[in-house]
């Protein structure tokens, strides 16, 4: 797929991987939805100004995917301004930190309900008019976890294991339609899941730091001995949606320290 003058609906654009991904779609000309809550105002707003300079058109939109009829109104939103919706990237995500023995019941839902039915509320309300388009690309933010588990986020790799299957399903009832369905699985980008959540926990099990913590994951874990950055993973989404005889994948952005 030409990017130039698509249109792409981010969620979770506001910041980190998000806006990563939009500046990236943006930069091959596609005109953006940028999606996410209103808490995050002031992120949004410098999205768009970030979006701004790369000459494209934006729409903010204030979503809730775990809530359908705000999902709705996004896209009828989307429709709207542009007329059309070419491609959907489903990267709104949280995380938590918490064994399984002392996980709440609200804890696992809200990191299920955002993660992995967000994607599917998302995917489906744009599913019908790329079917009758017989064009579109939808692209699904899993994670190295959805390919390993780990202790504590039980909650975040179930939820990314579900996406990466989730993935896969739809890619099957899509096909025929000429809409691919591809998933990127983040690895070490230096974000706020990582800074305010994963590594507090690793570094307080580890007596260490989170920046000593942050150091040596890299080291031990990275086969490139570096972060990813979110230009890393707005590159990969720009790949598979120009790639028109991919979908079905789940591809690692993860410098090596995932592998399979």
């Amino acid at each position: 797929m030409d990017l130039k003058g698509t249109t792409a609906i981010v969620t979770g654009a506001a910041r980190g991987i998000g806006r990563g991904i939009a500046v990236e779609l943006a930069k091959e000309g596609a005109n953006i939805v940028v999606a996410d809550l209103p808490a995050v105002q002031d992120d949004m707003n410098a999205t768009c100004a970030l979006l701004d300079k790369q000459g494209v058109e934006t729409l903010q939109a204030h979503c809730d995917v775990r809530d359908w009829s705000q999902v709705e109104a996004m896209r009828d939103a989307a429709l709207e301004k542009f007329g059309r919706i070419d491609v959907l990237v489903n990267n709104a995500g949280v995380i938590g930190v918490a064994p399984v023995v002392m996980m709440s019941e609200e804890e696992w839902d809200r990191v299920i309900d955002v993660n992995l039915k967000g994607t599917f509320f998302c995917s489906k309300a744009v599913a019908t008019h790329m079917m009758e388009r017989r064009s579109g690309s939808i692209v699904n933010l899993s994670s190295q976890a959805g390919k390993s588990g780990a202790a504590a986020v039980a909650h975040y790799s179930t939820s990314k294991f579900g996406v990466i299957g989730f993935t896969q399903s739809l890619a099957h009832e899509l096909g025929s339609f000429n809409v691919t369905v591809n998933a990127v699985c983040p690895g070490e980008v230096d974000s706020a899941m990582w800074q305010e959540h994963l590594l507090p926990a690793l570094g307080g099990l580890q007596g260490k730091t989170p920046e000593e913590a942050w150091d040596a994951w890299i080291s031990e874990r990275v086969a490139l001995q570096r972060p990813q950055t979110v230009e890393d993973i707005g590159q990969a989404v720009v790949f598979l949606c120009r790639a028109d005889n991919i979908s079905g994948e789940s591809i690692n952005v993860t410098g090596g320290s995932e592998m399979h």
